[in-house]
């Protein structure tokens, strides 16, 4: 390719619209145009880049047994009502893009294929001598994002690559979901990436288990708590560590003291010489559920300790076996639409009375009750006395004599020591995800009814596990991980070209003949080279090479007469001055091909 032929405008100065370095570098280098918030028309240049990380996830995936398939965009609505999902993606702060045909029936675009691929795989795979399968796809995926942002990373479309695994039991699911595990590793390690793999919360797809690949970067979205011998990793949402022991209160006789204007954890120890983790911690939610419904929630949790948004939303719907929509704090608004009687906020005991909600409108009429293990393991305690400006303090579990689930709900923090090894700390990173992979288990086979016959002539659900790939993500990640101040250093195999050769001066016929010569056996050769051929200065050439970022340049320049050319390496910055064999066995030792 010619880079007079390729369409090239690059931009100097770094666009209003971007907030992180990759973005920028993608708008600057020409690789991405905005159409509107979080669509992008993907250029020529990361269309490159694209289909070569798509190569690698099909060859790899290929070798795993997978096979490839392509599914409608279009979703009927019917079979996301069978999921329970429908209305909380359609609804809300839902994800999923709904419209209406000409008919009235309601469809989605897809944002994952769950319930597809599930209908599909019923009506086509009836026996266990079948299984397993495991069926991918690479398309474009739509998720109507809240806040788009980010160039591709937060997208509302996107390239997506899902693969989706059908089993007849448990075991053999998980080692597919291993084997899964293994081609991830390879692809990302073939795609030129540092990245981590993390234990993860499954969110809205469910099942048993999950973990998330996550490319390490600053401006990662999400927050990753990694042991110090790297035996253990999470993200923030689902880690687990040792809660510190916190500081004894001395067993006393029970009693209540008067805490004006003491809301606070922080104003209640500064004023009393108490310590955080002394303090059983109350706070009141309300739990939306699919169906609307709506339950309030009391958690309780030790002081010094924060509650984890993900890990109660997940206990609340296992106990209710409903999929929650939305958890949030109650506030005083709440109270007053609800014409409840108003909950003294900042003096909350794990006692407060189910009295309080007779005659809520819309809530159900009796808390759910969770207590963090923090909370749970402190014999003496402080806590909120249930009316204005009043502890109680020096009680216990059996005082209280409330009926609580028990469970770890906590938000775990850098520091805190590691379940698997005491002596061993969690450090925190942030991480980008590019990929995840989930083990389903029965849940969608049992909502859509997919069953096939066992060994034994018995109808049974499937065992199913699916694995996501975020193709366009992917590539952005890899330019926030890997660029300089300059611009782009793309890592070869997944460089949209992976040598460019600059004409110095145009107009000189030796320099232009040189670089002709090496561009032609470079492509005989099946290198993928870029000729910049443009009537431009040479500093402009230079500047352009850096920032769309090809990893091999090659100068014909002052010394073409000689026959010599500058070799730079754009990673390590290095620069040699070499004749045309030896830039060519340097090549081919590069890029493995023989007699180059």
């Amino acid at each position: 390719m010619r880079v007079s032929r390729l369409m090239l405008n690059t931009l100097r100065d770094v666009p209003a619209e971007a907030d992180i370095i990759s973005h920028q570098l993608l708008i600057r280098g020409g690789f991405i145009k905005r159409l509107t918030g979080g669509i992008y028309a993907y250029m020529p240049l990361l269309l490159k880049v694209l289909k070569k990380i798509t190569l690698i996830v099909e060859e790899e995936l290929t070798k795993k047994g997978c096979l490839q398939t392509l599914l409608p965009q279009l979703q009927p609505s019917e079979i996301w009502e069978k999921s329970g999902r429908w209305k909380s993606y359609t609804e809300g702060e839902g994800i999923m893009f709904s419209l209406k045909d000409r008919q009235g029936k309601e469809l989605g675009l897809g944002p994952t294929h769950e319930e597809v691929i599930t209908q599909i795989i019923s009506q086509t795979i009836h026996s266990y001598k079948q299984l397993p399968i495991n069926i991918f796809q690479i398309q474009t995926k739509f998720r109507d994002e809240i806040r788009p942002r980010f160039g591709l990373m937060r997208s509302r479309e996107f390239i997506m690559k899902d693969a989706y695994s059908f089993h007849a039991n448990k075991s053999d699911l998980q080692s597919t979901y291993s084997e899964m595990r293994n081609a991830y590793q390879n692809i990302f390690k073939k795609c030129g990436l540092d990245f981590v793999c993390v234990e993860a919360d499954s969110g809205a797809i469910g099942g048993a288990a999950s973990e998330e690949f996550m490319v390490t970067a600053d401006s990662g979205e999400d927050l990753l708590l990694i042991s110090s011998d790297a035996k253990y990793g999470a993200n923030q949402e689902k880690a687990v560590s040792i809660v510190e022991e916190g500081e004894l209160l001395e067993l006393n006789k029970p009693s209540i003291i008067h805490t004006a204007n003491q809301k606070t954890i922080e104003e209640l120890c500064n004023y009393n010489n108490f310590h955080p983790s002394q303090i059983v911690k109350v706070l009141a939610y309300i739990a939306i559920c699919d169906d609307n419904k709506k339950y309030p929630v009391l958690v309780s949790i030790r002081g010094d300790q924060e509650v984890n948004d993900i890990k109660l939303s997940n206990e609340i719907s296992h106990k209710l076996k409903q999929n929650i929509i939305d958890i949030r704090t109650i506030s005083n608004e709440d109270i007053q639409k609800q014409g409840i009687t108003p909950i003294p906020f900042g003096f909350i005991g794990p006692d407060l009375s189910d009295n309080l909600l007779s005659k809520a409108k819309t809530w159900e009429k009796k808390f759910i009750r969770i207590s963090d293990n923090s909370a749970k393991d402190l014999k003496s305690f402080i806590c909120g006395n249930n009316i204005q400006d009043e502890h109680k303090i020096f009680y216990n579990w059996s005082l209280i004599n409330t009926q609580q689930l028990t469970c770890d709900i906590r938000k775990a923090k850098p520091g805190d020591r590691c379940l698997h090894d005491k002596t061993q700390r969690l450090q925190e990173c942030r991480g980008i995800e590019i990929g995840h992979i989930f083990q389903l288990g029965t849940k969608y086979s049992k909502t859509l009814n997919a069953t096939f016959t066992d060994y034994k002539g018995i109808e049974d659900h499937f065992w199913m596990g699916c694995y996501g790939i975020g193709v366009s993500r992917l590539a952005q990640a890899a330019v926030e991980q890997s660029h300089d101040d300059s611009g782009i250093i793309w890592p070869a195999s997944i460089a949209p070209f992976e040598v460019i050769i600059i004409i110095a001066n145009i107009k000189n016929t030796e320099q232009k003949c040189l670089a002709e010569d090496i561009y032609q056996k470079l492509m005989k050769n099946r290198v993928d080279a870029l000729l910049d051929d443009r009537d431009e200065r040479a500093g402009t050439k230079f500047k352009d090479a850096d920032l769309i970022g090809i990893p091999w340049r090659i100068v014909a320049g002052r010394e073409a007469s000689s026959g010599l050319v500058e070799l730079h390496n754009r990673k390590t910055k290095t620069t040699e001055l070499l004749d045309l064999n030896s830039v060519l066995k340097k090549l081919s030792e590069e890029f493995s091909i023989e007699n180059l």
